[in-house]
Order: structure tokens, then sequence, then C-alpha cells
């Protein structure tokens, strides 16, 4: 890690009638924490602070987030300008190494890429096992596990090989992915090939059969490398700090991802895009009159919430929005696609963009309504848009994985708590315990 925090000042703490000075630190953009390390040292006391949502795990030199202006970068440089001039595979190379590729570091890149793109035939015997209704993120998470049982190197040290070790698995992922989906359809699998990018290689293999061949559009293409750039990493979320928790027990890099598809899987983290479509669905079950859910969303006393508005860190307008949309916009005129649940959806978000209440609490359409309607377009199922997720946020968690790894400041994760069970009691024997009431 070259970049590191800078000590500016000091707070004071004043408790038990005794003063405790605590280090303040800067990061790059400006940001302040209280650096409480010693705090337990020095005056036997922790900190509580549920869901950790002011507490700052690491110095990572990554991502940058600021909720409340709405920015958002990727090792300095602008989501926008990712989005509008970099492929995935450019992205992916960034987060991984630090810097955006040169023509030859991308031309060998790319190479890895194609040579890794198969999985091992032993591994495909594996989708067999599975019941047909199986979770895709089921999975895709036991199958990266399943790994390093395939690919060993990690048993010896792992930042050697890391450079391989992150190419294949951002080219097996993909594959992965595209073989669980054909398993599911009971279709034939359609291999990799090495004419295509790495973006229409992932559409074909999920869509092109032995009776029908899949047409590439280059709007779709195009509109899929900007929804996994934007999804490529988003800082100290839930599933990249279990892949960095997990990992601090020097657990292998295959293992630790894993750990980051199971957290990903949740409805409260990378679930949210499947459950916007689930809840158009439901408006479109019961009539499709949008206005009664907007109105029941703005009620206090109703616990109805429209899924795909606001975001738990963006206090404005999520900066990925306005390149989802755009390119949400363009896959529908393209694909002159229709469908009720993506009428509503456009109605929904025109009506809750004019409307007050949504405008003054910022609750805007964010990353996942958008998302949600792209998928559902180009013909991904709802039950594997967590995998698209997952897809696009793997070159994050590795950068992640690395970073702690490497980091001299490295501890493993075993966070404090605050006991509030019963004090100690006395033991009895089994026939002396009577249980009063």
């Amino acid at each position: 890690m070259t970049n590191k925090f800078l000590t500016v000042d000091k707070a004071e703490l004043k408790l038990g009638g005794k003063v405790y000075y605590l280090p303040v630190v800067e990061g790059s953009e400006g940001e302040r924490a209280i650096d409480i390390r010693s705090l337990r040292a020095q005056s036997c006391h922790i900190t509580l602070d549920s869901g950790y949502m002011n507490t700052g795990s690491c110095a990572s030199n990554i991502t940058f987030l600021d909720g409340e202006n709405g920015i958002l970068s990727y090792r300095g440089y602008a989501i926008e300008d990712l989005a509008q001039h970099c492929t995935f595979v450019e992205v992916a190379y960034l987060l991984d190494h630090g810097d955006l590729p040169t023509e030859e570091e991308l031309a060998n890149f790319s190479s890895m890429l194609g040579e890794f793109a198969m999985i091992h035939e032993d591994m495909i015997r594996f989708f067999d096992s599975y019941p047909p209704k199986s979770p895709p993120m089921a999975i895709l998470s036991s199958m990266v596990n399943s790994l390093c049982s395939f690919y060993p190197e990690m048993t010896e040290n792992p930042l050697e090989n890391i450079d391989k070790m992150s190419a294949r698995l951002v080219s097996k992922v993909r594959t992965i992915a595209a073989f669980s989906y054909k398993k599911s359809m009971g279709q034939p699998l359609v291999y990799p090939r090495h004419d295509l990018s790495y973006c229409a290689n992932f559409l074909n293999m999920m869509f092109d059969s032995p009776v029908k061949p899949y047409e590439i559009s280059q709007t779709v293409v195009s509109a899929l490398n900007k929804l996994l750039i934007l999804h490529g990493d988003h800082e100290q979320n839930c599933s990249t700090s279990t892949v960095r928790m997990v990992g601090s027990a020097r657990v292998n890099l295959y293992a630790s991802i894993s750990a980051g598809i199971s957290a990903l899987w949740g409805p409260l983290h990378g679930g949210a895009n499947q459950a916007v479509m689930e809840m158009l669905q439901n408006i479109h079950n019961q009539g499709g009159n949008f206005k009664k859910y907007l109105e029941r969303a703005k009620d206090p006393n109703d616990p109805f919430r429209l899924v795909g508005f606001g975001h738990r860190v963006y206090k404005t307008h999520d900066p990925r929005c306005r390149i989802i949309k755009k390119a949400c916009d363009e896959v529908l005129n393209e694909l002159n696609y229709a469908d009720p649940l993506l009428d509503i959806a456009k109605e929904l978000e025109e009506a809750a963009l004019r409307d007050g209440y949504f405008v003054e609490r910022n609750l805007y359409p964010n990353v996942d309504f958008y998302s949600g309607i792209i998928y559902r377009a180009i013909g991904i199922p709802t039950n594997m848009f967590t995998v698209m997720f997952a897809l696009g946020r793997l070159p994050g968690w590795i950068a992640h994985w690395k970073e702690m790894w490497d980091d001299p400041d490295w501890k493993i994760s075993r966070p404090r708590q605050i006991y509030v069970g019963p004090k100690r009691r006395p033991f009895a024997p089994i026939r002396e315990r009577v249980r009063v009431g």
C-alpha cells in the first residue's frame, strides 16, 4: 500500500477524570477520522458502532466515495470518465493493478483472460449435481470455492501469482455464470470464443443455441460494459468487508471471494435489483396502478417502501445513475422491447422525479432500479441479476483482498462486543435444577 493517511490533529477524550489524546488522521481526499486503535489499551474502553456505520476498518487506495456530494472514483479516476471511455476489462485491470493499462498491458491481460476462459472439464460435472431450481448464487459461490482444488498455487506465496489468479477468476467466473444459466435451462453449454470481447463472449455463452444463433448487439455489449464497470467497487460495503474479513485470517483468494459472493446474495445488498423487478411484477399483478404505490411510499404509517429509490450512502444523486439511465434508454430504444413491467418502471420513474416528496428527500432512482430494467430487456432472468452484480464486483473484491494481504498494518479482523447476557451465576447439577414459572 503506497498511500497512507496523515496525522493532522488530535482529539481529546475526557473519561473518568482523565484526558486521552487520540490522533486525527486525514486521507488524500480530505476525509478525517479519529484513530481509536490505542483507545482500549489506554483507557480500558471500547467503542460501540452497530453495523460499523461510523467505523473505518482500513486505509485503502482503491475507491473514493463521497455520499454527500455524489462522487465516486476508482484509483483517482472519475466513474463518469471510466464508464464513458473504458471497457470493463480495462477497469478490472485498473482496480487490480492500480493504473489503467497501456495498449501492451491490455493486450497481455486480454490474452490471459482468453487463455483462462475455460473451466476444468471435471468441474462441469458439478453442475449436474445441483437440483434444477438451485439458486445461481449458491452454485457460483461453491464453484468459485472449488477453484482452489484445481489451481493450488494459492498454497504457496499468494502474491507471487496474483496476476495470474486475478485473470483466472475474472475470466472463469464469467464462464461459470453462463454455464449455470444454461444448465438451469436444460440447454447445451456454449463454450467461450477467442474472437469475442469479454462482454460479447458472456452474452454469446448465455444466449447462443444450435437452433438459434445469438445476434450480438453492440448497444447491449456497451450497456453491459457500463453495468459491470459501475458495479466494479463501492468502498467497504458488506460483501467487500466480508472478503477482507475472511481474507484477514490468511484464507486463500478463492475462498475469500466465495464468502463475498455469499454476502452479496443478501436481498439488502446485491439482491436489490431483483427486488425492483419483483415490486414491478406485484404492481402489474394488481392492475398496474403505480400511483397507489407512490402514495403508500409517502404514508409514514405504511411500511411499504419503493425499492430502487434512494441509497444508504448517497444523500444526493447516485453518480452511477445518470450513466446507467442513458444506457437503459439506448437499450430499450434499440431492442424495441415490449414489456408491461418496463412500461410501469418508466412511468414510476417519471412520476417520482416530479414528486416533491421524493425530490426533497433525494429519493431518486438508483443504480439497482435501472440495472434490473436493462437485464430484463436483454433476456437475463431475475434470479441471475445478483450473479451479474458479482461478475462486476469481482475485480474490486480481488483488489481489496490483495491490498489487505499486502498491508503492513494487517491484523486479523476481530471486532469487540458489549456483553448484555446474565451475570456470573452459580452452577447447579442437573438433578438440582428447577425451572421457576
